[in-house]
């Protein structure tokens, strides 16, 4: 598996022309969960049919944290997961989605860091971004939502997998700025226990609201990429990067 530096950041490259991330094919960037190890999600890019000549781009979260006695994953920010898994054992889920509603302080150092390894896959990679879709699982989509977001130039698309909407109402002016130009995968499972799927129909009726065109996968799992999610990956994939099988 092939990993590297672009920025601050460690990359897995996956796909493309040599199977390592060569060429110069259109692009899909995928930000891991909270707790995940860095290359949690790089499978998808053997399992996923995104069209031939495609790249595959994961980066590693900057910050480790522990998720066990002796265990330790990556995030793009802190959570303070024992008081959140504490409100959600207590079964407090008003206090547990009160902090989703706040601007995580640890946001805006991940947005940067994030933006400048696509500057580095910009610069030297060749790629442009409407031929790059940006997305990512849990945390990971919520930070590719906040960057996609907030660019002045729209990406070929954003693919939120068990994500969520953060602080309240803040990405609703990035998103009807982008409009009709946002083009979104967003998935979510009825039983997820952590992110409650009425938070992801939000999200999506945001997007909706701000006149993006939206593919909305609900499943009948939890926090979870099941099989009917990676399917409308594909589908999203090949569609907005005119690729093909």
């Amino acid at each position: 598996m092939d990993a590297t530096s672009m920025g601050p950041l460690c990359v897995h490259t996956r796909g493309g022309d040599d199977r390592t991330g060569g060429g110069s094919g259109p692009a899909i960037l995928l930000c891991h969960g909270f707790g995940a190890p860095g290359n949690d999600l790089v499978s998808l890019a053997r399992v996923v049919d995104a069209g031939r000549g495609v790249r595959w781009f994961f980066p590693e979260a900057p910050l480790e944290v522990p998720v066990g006695p002796g265990m330790y994953g990556r995030a793009w920010w802190d959570i303070g997961m024992d008081q959140l898994m504490m409100h959600l054992m207590q079964g407090d889920i008003d206090a547990a989605m009160k902090r989703l509603d706040e601007v995580p302080a640890g946001l805006p150092s991940a947005k940067r860091a994030l933006l400048e390894t696509l500057e580095v896959l910009e610069k030297n990679h060749g790629i442009t971004r409407d031929r790059l879709i940006i997305g990512g699982f849990s945390q990971g989509s919520m930070l590719a939502t906040e960057v996609f977001v907030s660019s002045l130039e729209p990406f070929a698309g954003l693919v939120v997998l068990s994500g969520t909407r953060l602080g309240g109402d803040m990405w609703q002016q990035g998103l009807s700025r982008h409009g009709a130009n946002l083009h979104a995968l967003v998935t979510h499972g009825r039983r997820d226990p952590l992110l409650p799927f009425a938070r992801a129909e939000a999200l999506r009726d945001m997007m909706k609201t701000a006149g993006a065109d939206v593919t909305w996968v609900p499943h009948g799992g939890a926090h979870e990429i099941p099989a009917v999610c990676l399917d409308a990956l594909g589908a999203f994939a090949r569609a907005r990067l005119g690729t093909s099988s």
